[in-house]
């Protein structure tokens, strides 16, 4: 079966992981995965790996994320946006009003956030919504997050919406909650779309009704590493390690860097951790007497077809 990454415009009111059981049955496999979780709540971009895909989801999972959120103050509920039961409901003074713009952009660099207790995060085991669940509400430890910046912000009353790219784990429920905290009158997210995860848009993305093995983008296509081309590549799916004398072709790269496995016909065959830079396998092919390791094997991938 075709392995690689499909990117799903994730609709609102269901689990991450719903949406990749739903994808087990459309692509009849049991092997598939995604990278950074999505609330219920929220929508768009969901990066999903199908098969072999699923191996290099780990090289997804720390990118940063651009969303749209849509929030509106004076209101505070249990899960931080319109899903969860109202626990405050406060009236909004112009002041306050006036005050919010400031307010969102003040939050730009880094800042200590608290994840939310309804929310995938996991706790001993388990998720933190699960707990809260069951009437145990788990006060995590503040996490050190990044805005790197926030973009389109607009107001109408109490009201407001903005464009945030945040480093990965910034929970943006957890932002608007602490916008409206410093605001005066508190906040809740009404509305949240990721536009942006790494290199993969809104507009890498299909909805889930439309899935298939023909909207798979290769795997080679989404990691951005160099690259190397060995002789011997059955050799090398069967653990043996690239030695200098085993490369035909490659770009440059420094030590201790993944790269990506081409075999003589230049099919994707792994990702390996290079041992020696480039500059200094170009010194070493000048030298008949050594053949040095050059790469490790990370991850065999070989699609079969």
């Amino acid at each position: 079966m075709k392995s690689g990454i499909i990117v799903i415009n994730k609709p609102k009111g269901i689990t991450s992981h719903k949406v990749v059981e739903k994808l087990r049955t459309i692509l009849k496999t049991k092997k598939v995965g995604h990278a950074g979780t999505l609330d219920p709540f929220a929508t768009g971009v969901l990066v999903i790996g199908v098969n072999k895909g699923t191996k290099v989801l780990e090289f997804f999972l720390n990118d940063k994320k651009r969303y749209y959120v849509k929030a509106k103050l004076g209101i505070i509920t249990e899960t931080f946006d319109l899903d969860g039961e109202i626990k405050e409901q406060n009236e909004v003074t112009k002041e306050q009003i006036e005050s919010v713009k400031d307010v969102v952009f003040s939050f730009v660099g880094e800042y200590l956030q608290v994840p939310p207790a309804y929310s995938a995060k996991k706790y001993k085991g388990k998720h933190l919504y699960e707990y809260a669940r069951e009437g145990k509400i788990i006060n995590l430890p503040p996490k050190l997050v990044h805005i790197y910046n926030i973009t389109n912000f607009k107001q109408e009353d109490i009201e407001f919406s903005f464009e945030v790219e945040v480093s990965s784990g910034t929970y943006i429920r957890s932002l608007i909650m602490d916008i409206g905290y410093k605001v005066g009158c508190g906040a809740v997210t009404i509305e949240l779309c990721r536009r942006k995860s790494g290199i993969f848009t809104l507009d890498h993305s299909i909805n889930l009704e439309d899935a298939s093995y023909n909207k798979i983008i290769p795997i080679d296509n989404c990691i951005n590493f160099p690259y190397v081309v060995v002789n011997h590549g059955d050799k090398v799916l069967k653990g043996h390690q690239i030695y200098k004398s085993n490369i035909l072709e490659y770009s440059e790269f420094e030590k201790g860097e993944y790269v990506k496995i081409y075999n003589e016909q230049k099919e994707f065959i792994g990702i390996g951790i290079t041992e020696r830079s480039s500059k200094f396998l170009a010194t070493l092919l000048k030298m008949p007497e050594r053949d040095d390791r050059i790469v490790k094997i990370y991850k065999n991938i070989y699609e079969v077809t």
